[in-house]
């Protein structure tokens, strides 16, 4: 018996699909790059924009502050009143005058009582090696009143003020009747012996301020005041 042999042919296969390829790392396309460059530069042209505004700002603030100034009303020292434009007619005394320089209007202008003992007192201090010098004496109502100006600027109210400066009404250095001695050597000898010339201290808080008190020789310098707005002259 003839067999007839059979073959068995295999199924055939589907070709492969082909890959997508992947594009290039740099191959960045043409689209995207512009637009990458647009971003760029409206970044830069905000961060101008910016700085520009910054600027303008700075600018309006810092020329801002010119007219307030300028609105501002003038100090005595635009005034011309400043202690400059004071002289030695006024009372403003220069460094080194002393009780005897009759050429000084602080000097001469002072109670002749009281310019008679601080010269009798200076007289026997110098031969205790002490020199009496002059800071302040007699002064003008224009420079009393300049004086209590820088008080109240620097120790920034009338009420604490008026502890160091009087008014030009109040003032015993208007009227002739009060000295400022320089030197703690000078103030020294005056706390020691002042009293037997009639020359008294009249406030705590200044040392070198002196007045004459006659009856000092007798009975002692009186009780000193605190300061002067403890002082009822000031009180006028």
């Amino acid at each position: 018996m003839n067999r007839t042999s059979k073959r068995t042919s295999a199924p055939a296969q589907a070709p492969a699909p082909a890959l997508a390829q992947a594009p290039a790392p740099n191959s960045t396309p043409s689209s995207a790059r512009a637009a990458s460059r647009r971003w760029r530069r409206l970044l830069v042209v905000g961060l101008i924009a910016a700085i520009a505004a910054i600027t303008v700002v700075l600018g309006r603030q810092s020329s801002g502050s010119a007219p307030f100034s300028a609105s501002l009303p003038p100090s005595p020292a635009d005034r011309g009143e400043r202690r400059g434009a004071l002289g030695e007619a006024d009372g403003v005394v220069h460094d080194g005058a002393t009780v005897f320089d009759d050429a000084v209007p602080a000097v001469a202008k002072l109670d002749p009582g009281l310019l008679k003992a601080l010269r009798r007192a200076a007289t026997a201090a110098a031969d205790d090696g002490v020199r009496f010098s002059v800071n302040s004496g007699w002064r003008s109502p224009a420079y009393q009143n300049q004086l209590l100006r820088e008080a109240i600027s620097k120790y920034g109210s009338e009420d604490e003020a008026a502890r160091w400066v009087a008014t030009a009404e109040t003032s015993p250095h208007v009227s002739g009747d009060a000295v400022d001695i320089g030197r703690s050597a000078a103030t020294q000898w005056l706390s020691e012996h002042g009293t037997a010339y009639g020359l008294c201290q009249i406030y705590e808080n200044e040392p070198w301020h002196y007045e004459l008190r006659p009856e000092a020789t007798d009975r002692g310098c009186p009780r000193r005041y605190a300061d002067p707005t403890q002082d009822p002259r000031t009180q006028r």
